[in-house]
C-alpha cells in the first residue's frame, strides 16, 4: 500500500465519523483512531502502521539434487561445534546491561582465556542502571571462551563464558 494510499485512507474515515477502522493486508497491518474533536473542530487523527507479527514464506520451485547434496554437509560444522560446547558448562548473564571484563579501563581483565577459576571467583562485571554487578562464577574449572566483547549490551540468559569444569 502506497503512503498517498494511506493518506487518503485517513482521510475518509475522518470525514466518515468512525471511530476506529482495522485493515488487514498481505504484509501490512493498519488501524485508524479518530480521537476528540480540538478546539477549532477538527478531528484528530492517528494512525499505525506495522508488519504482521509472522510472515508467511513464499514457496520456491524445488531445489535441483547438487544443493540438497551439500546442504548436510553445512549444517555438520555447526553441530559438531554445538557437541564440543556441550561439554562445557556456560556462564549466562543473570540481567540486562552493559558487559565489562575489567574492574576500570586501566586494570587487567578478571579473567582471560586459560586462566582456571574457583567457585565463587569474579568472571567479569555487568553495569545496568549506573550499578556495576559483579558475576561470580558458580562452577570450578578453566575458561574456554570468551563470548561476549567487552564494554557490548547484553540481554537476560545470554551466554557469556564457556567453562571446562574438569
Amino acid at each position: 500500500m502506497e503512503l498517498k494510499e494511506i493518506q487518503n485512507l485517513i482521510k475518509f474515515v475522518a470525514k466518515s465519523g468512525a471511530s476506529e477502522v482495522k485493515l488487514e493486508m498481505d504484509d501490512v497491518k493498519i488501524t485508524i483512531r479518530t480521537e476528540s474533536k480540538d478546539a477549532k473542530g477538527k478531528a484528530e487523527t492517528t494512525y499505525i502502521q506495522q508488519l504482521p507479527a509472522m510472515q508467511v514464506p513464499q514457496q520456491s520451485a524445488p531445489q535441483t539434487a547438487a544443493p540438497v547434496a551439500t546442504q548436510p554437509a553445512e549444517e555438520a560444522a555447526p553441530k559438531a561445534a554445538a557437541d564440543d560446547d556441550a561439554k562445557y558448562i556456560t556462564v549466562k548473564s543473570p540481567i540486562i546491561g552493559t558487559f565489562y571484563r575489567k574492574p576500570s579501563p586501566d586494570k587487567p581483565a578478571f579473567k582471560e582465556v586459560g586462566d582456571s577459576v574457583a567457585t565463587g571467583d569474579v568472571l567479569c562485571v555487568i553495569e545496568a542502571m549506573k550499578l556495576f554487578n559483579e558475576i561470580e562464577s558458580e562452577v570450578s574449572g578453566k575458561i574456554v571462551k570468551v563470548l561476549v566483547d567487552d564494554a557490548s549490551p547484553v540481554e537476560f540468559d545470554q551466554p557469556l563464558f564457556l567453562i571446562d569444569p574438569s
